[in-house]
Formats: C-alpha cells, structure tokens, sequence
C-alpha cells in the first residue's frame, strides 16, 4: 500500500505494484500522469509503503517520491516488465510516469510484537 496526503491534508492509501525494488529498499512505482496520486506527489513528496506479508509480519517504508528520468533507467524497468507495455505501448507514452520512492527510515514488526524496528539500510 501507498500512502500520499492530498491538496486538503487528507490520507489517501491505495494499494500498487513496485515495478523494482532494491537491496536498499528503494522502490520503483510505475504510475500514470492522470492518477489522483501524481497531483498528490507533486505537492508533498513524502510517501510511505506498507507491506503485509501472509504471516501478519509488517514492513513501512517512510520516504520522498521523485520522478525518475534517467533514461536508461527507465528503459531497463520497461522492459523487465511486460505489464507496462501491455498497458501503455510505448515507454514514451506521455501518461507514464516511473517514481523513484528513497527510504528514509524503513520499519518491520513481527505479528502481535506491538513494536517497530528499525531496519538499518544496506
């Protein structure tokens, strides 16, 4: 899950699919320019993720989202990623957008341990 705060201050969470992830926990989301989350983004960067995994063990990662523009970069994701081009054609299609999310702090708990951890980042 993503979470972004809109124009209002309000939280918004949504569930996505990093494209990448890194040993570092930086994250790769693939987005579209009309999204709600794109508008979001732009007026405050700070982002977290959360994951569940099936035994109730939590992850955050509390970061800023940037757009990533590197040109290379973006052509890698493309095409490790067949669900891009099956949605969007082309990787210069002008909706696409690839956010780069750099942790900051990134936090797991076991289920029930009713305490984060700190993570250190590699």
């Amino acid at each position: 899950m993503l979470a972004t705060v809109d124009e209002a201050g309000q939280p918004r969470v949504r569930p996505v699919s990093p494209v990448r992830v890194e040993s570092d926990f930086t994250i790769y989301i693939a987005n579209l320019a009309s999204y709600h989350k794109t508008a979001e983004i732009a007026g405050n960067p700070k982002v977290e993720l959360a994951y569940l995994a099936p035994t109730h063990d939590q992850l955050r990662i509390t970061g800023r989202a940037e757009v990533v523009d590197d040109v290379d970069l973006l052509a890698e994701i493309w095409a490790d990623n067949p669900l891009l081009k099956q949605y969007l054609g082309r990787p210069d299609n002008p909706e696409f957008i690839l956010y780069r999310v750099v942790p900051e702090e990134v936090r797991f708990m076991r289920e029930w341990a009713l305490d984060y951890h700190k993570v250190p980042k590699a």
